[in-house]
């Protein structure tokens, strides 16, 4: 009642002199009387009435409801993070897409160099799939990459820096070759050359698919490598379409090595200038750790990955299934340019009407085929690949002519059809590795993944070389290697034999629920709610590692 008095009606009390004109001595704390303290404003002598009125203001109205308050606040930080998110997705798809296209280009210099060694080299059919399988030893390698990836960060970072070193190798083989004679012209040299490429590729390719696979696992996107396959494949039809064309045109492979060096000398460029922290990616806690430590623990989290009964046996399934099939790719090529006398442009067709099925069947893959149970999905794309064998058979034994199909049509059409289903067979390994490799051991699973697949292949490779030797296929004697595309059609179904190993669709998505449930109860718990002006606002809190 005394507040409502002060407010609307006239005031009837005397004012205390020391508070109308206060010394310019006295500060707040030296005042004693009661009377005297500050929450009565300075009066006007004249107008005191105008005073009183300013001191009975209505409240302030600007100072808004915590609770609005805090959510305006959250508000704020999430529009700035999503802003922040965008301009680190755009770097990440640049730098990822461009890098898998490069990588899919890589069959621009290539078919110039078995060109060059078949032609220029005139080396034989055996030892151009020796040099083609030996010139991957470093994909074997890639475990070591993706356990060194995890563990060693190089200036902050722990993918940039090996994309960067790994193309800084590509740039010397290939331009050595390019501008170099001798690394050209002699064997020894040209293979050595071959390595350091490969070693390059190797690491570039480990440290992206680490980073792909650690980007989809922070922002929940599953199937993240079908769009990388989708840009691996669009290079290979821009590759293969323009190697064939430069060939027949210039018959200059070292201008097309020249070529690729500065493609990849712009990869360096955009790698070297993106900031790794941009693309919002968490650090684990252990980077600071001696390096020895952090390598044996990736070493013992890499281990305990593989023992998962559901990844070790896909692991056992897709590299038997590989290394069982003798591959003959060294002698279908001689036979193709040597004796059916195909031109290069013929040649770089085919492989872009395989990569063009590879996008689609890519493309359908990703829209349609991820629900169908992974054990049904990989037992028809092994038959597929097993008959598609049978189309070298058509054309080694001129099938073909008795239906008025010419070679090159015939080439060009279905001649690449294996080697692209061989590689889409891939596809859904490296999405169910994915999706279930460890926090932390992105890389080294990953690597260990394309390390078994590239092993299987040159094991396939050698077994294939071995096996025209047995048969007596040279490049002057091609009258067995019929024989040999039988017994790769009879071995490509082998592996159909244990195809109830790979685990179902049901499977897989039980395993992720209890995984999901698994880390959530281990790495969160509710401790309480605070009251904030009627309503309750949860927080979760991260343990540091102990319940």
């Amino acid at each position: 009642m005394a507040f409502s008095s002060i407010c609307n009606e006239v005031p009837s009390f005397a004012f205390n002199q020391s508070v109308q004109n206060p010394t310019k001595t006295q500060s707040f704390f030296d005042l004693r009387t009661p009377t005297k303290f500050s929450f009565l404003p300075h009066v006007n002598q004249r107008n005191p009435m105008k005073t009183l009125k300013t001191s009975c203001r209505i409240p302030r109205t600007d100072i808004g409801d915590p609770v609005v308050f805090y959510l305006h606040k959250v508000k704020k930080k999430k529009s700035e993070k999503e802003d922040t998110n965008a301009i680190g997705n755009q770097k990440f798809l640049n730098l990822c897409g461009f890098g898998y296209w490069v990588q899919g280009f890589r069959c621009f210099p290539w078919l110039a160099l078995n060109f060059h060694m078949a032609n220029n080299l005139n080396v034989n059919p055996s030892t151009l799939q020796l040099v083609q399988n030996f010139g991957n030893l470093p994909m074997v390698a890639k475990p070591l990459y993706g356990i060194l990836s995890d563990a060693i960060f190089i200036v902050g970072s722990r993918r940039l820096p090996y994309i960067s070193i790994g193309v800084v190798l590509q740039v010397l083989s290939w331009g050595s070759m390019a501008l170099i004679l001798r690394a050209s012209e002699v064997l020894p040299i040209l293979i050595t050359c071959v390595l350091l490429g490969n070693l390059g590729a190797s690491v570039t390719e480990v440290a992206k698919d680490a980073l792909v696979v650690e980007y989809g696992q922070k922002n929940k996107i599953n199937g993240l490598q079908s769009y990388a396959f989708m840009a691996l494949a669009a290079g290979g039809v821009l590759g293969n379409c323009l190697g064939g064309f430069f060939l027949l045109k210039t018959h200059q492979p070292k201008s097309m090595f020249l070529i690729f060096a500065s493609l990849l000398s712009l990869q360096l460029t955009l790698s070297l200038t993106t900031k790794e922290k941009s693309f919002g990616l968490p650090h684990p806690s252990n980077h600071h750790e001696s390096i020895i430590l952090n390598i044996k623990k990736q070493f013992s989290d890499l281990l305990f990955a593989i023992k998962d009964e559901g990844i070790f046996v896909s692991l056992s399934w897709i590299v038997g299934s590989i290394a069982i099939v003798p591959i003959l790719s060294g002698s279908l090529f001689c036979y193709q340019t040597q004796i059916l006398n195909l031109d290069p442009s013929t040649i770089g067709m085919s492989k872009v009407i395989g990569q063009l099925l590879l996008l689609a069947v890519t493309v359908l893959y990703d829209r349609h085929l991820k629900t169908v149970s992974m054990r049904k999905l990989i037992s028809f794309v092994q038959i597929v690949y097993a008959c598609s064998l049978l189309l070298d058979l058509v054309l080694v034994k001129q099938i073909n002519l008795k239906f008025g199909i010419p070679n090159d049509i015939f080439v060009v059409c279905l001649s690449g059809m294996a080697e692209i289903i061989a590689q889409f067979k891939i596809l859904p390994f490296q999405v169910l590795f994915a999706r279930f490799a460890p926090k932390g051991c992105e890389g080294s699973l990953m690597s260990f993944l394309a390390s078994a697949i590239c092993l299987s292949s040159i094991f396939s490779g050698f077994l294939g070389v071995g096996m025209a030797s047995i048969l007596g296929i040279t490049s002057v004697d091609y009258s067995r290697l019929h024989v040999g595309i039988l017994i790769q059609f009879m071995a490509a179904l082998v592996p159909m034999f244990w195809i109830g190993k790979i685990p179902t669709l049901e499977c897989l998505d039980e395993k992720e629920k209890k995984l999901g449930l698994s880390k959530r109860r281990r790495k969160y718990r509710r401790v309480g709610r605070v009251v904030f002006n009627s309503v309750f606002v949860y927080r979760g809190e991260r343990e540091s590692g102990k319940l």
